[in-house]
């Protein structure tokens, strides 16, 4: 919006030109988002907190979570209002990767908030049936598939590349929608189920999310790309203002989430997020090198599928409540201890996954 009112003043005054440089307008977009996170923070935890509007702790967890017991929640719309913002103020609007990831985040952050809504102001314990959450979310990943699929201008965009290996890409046809779905809607629950302890999400989202951002900007540059011998995809560079914007809402969210958190994301936010993430790595085409700076998202993941199987085929518990996050407080691990830990491996992992640009 910004870009097209810069441009038209360039004409009058050199000056503006400075705006169509995408790092500048990542900056802003960063700083924007942060701005609105810490102004608005403060109003919002005051009318959740006059509303009532609390998160309800589950009775089988750890008892150091029963003092969590009507922290406001539903803060999440907070993020996805600074991001939403900032990225309509500074990036391309004929951009078609801003609109996807614009699509994905909205929709799935509507689920989440329906879901959030009948728990906590409609008491109802079930929130949005399972079959009711999960179709709405495969709508808007098949939607988000398709359209990527179709919009396709060269073979790049629907191939899968490998970390490590600069000639190696696989024509996926229309297994790309199919591969595409289950980013979108596995990541998209993955950084659900993560959302458990103070600022244990949002970190390991921002640094992910961050990264996404720096591999876009490679992806969408011509020299860059080539010099690394990664996929150039035109237009992707766009995505910087969206990363940018997602980085400063979360940094400006964890200054109220981290412990002792004062608001929680809920899943209007989880969901969102994760399916934001989502869809950038598949757009830049780095699905794998995703998965493995996620890889907190993935281990939590793991845990509750290994949890659950081995519950119902041998009665027995692998660990002592998943997620995994769970495990190690009922360990002993006090909750900061848990969180920072996880932070750091999140750390590792996103250098490990930038690293593998050069290792080729």
């Amino acid at each position: 919006m910004l870009l097209w009112l810069s441009d038209y003043l360039s004409q009058y005054i050199s000056g503006f030109q400075v705006f169509s440089y995408l790092t500048l307008r990542g900056i802003l977009g960063i700083l924007t988002a942060l701005l609105i996170s810490l102004l608005f923070g403060p109003y919002m935890i005051q009318k959740l907190n006059y509303h009532q509007i609390g998160q309800s702790i589950r009775d089988d967890g750890p008892e150091t979570h029963l003092s969590k017991s009507g922290t406001p929640t539903m803060g999440g719309a907070l993020i996805l209002v600074a991001i939403i913002l900032s990225t309509l103020l500074w990036s391309d609007l004929t951009n078609k990767y801003v609109w996807v990831v614009l699509f994905v985040t909205t929709v799935f952050g509507a689920v989440g908030w329906v879901d959030d809504y009948r728990k906590v102001i409609e008491k109802n314990s079930r929130g949005l049936p399972a079959r009711w959450k999960y179709f709405w979310q495969s709508v808007a990943g098949l939607g988000a598939a398709i359209f990527l699929y179709t919009q396709a201008s060269t073979p790049i965009e629907t191939q899968l590349f490998f970390p490590f290996f600069k000639d190696i890409a696989i024509d996926l046809g229309w297994f790309f929608v199919v591969l595409t779905y289950f980013v979108i809607v596995g990541s998209s629950n993955a950084v659900n189920l993560t959302d458990g302890l103070d600022g244990l999400a949002i970190m390991p989202t921002v640094m992910v999310g961050s990264a996404l951002g720096i591999i876009a900007y490679i992806v969408g540059n011509t020299e860059f790309s080539s010099y690394l011998f990664v996929p150039y995809i035109a237009g992707t560079g766009e995505l910087v203002i969206f990363c940018g914007a997602l980085g400063g809402a979360g940094l400006g969210f964890l200054w109220f989430n981290t412990y002792p958190a004062q608001i929680f994301m809920g899943d209007v936010g989880a969901l969102a997020l994760g399916a934001a993430l989502g869809a950038m790595a598949v757009i830049i085409r780095h699905e794998i090198v995703f998965f493995i700076m996620g890889g907190i998202f993935v281990l939590e993941t793991v845990s509750v599928i290994l949890q659950v199987a081995s519950f119902k085929l041998t009665g027995r518990r692998i660990f002592r409540m998943a997620p995994i996050h769970h495990h190690f407080e009922l360990k002993g691990w006090p909750e900061p201890r848990v969180i920072v830990r996880f932070w750091i491996i999140t750390v590792m992992l996103v250098l490990f996954g930038l690293a593998t640009l050069k290792l080729r």
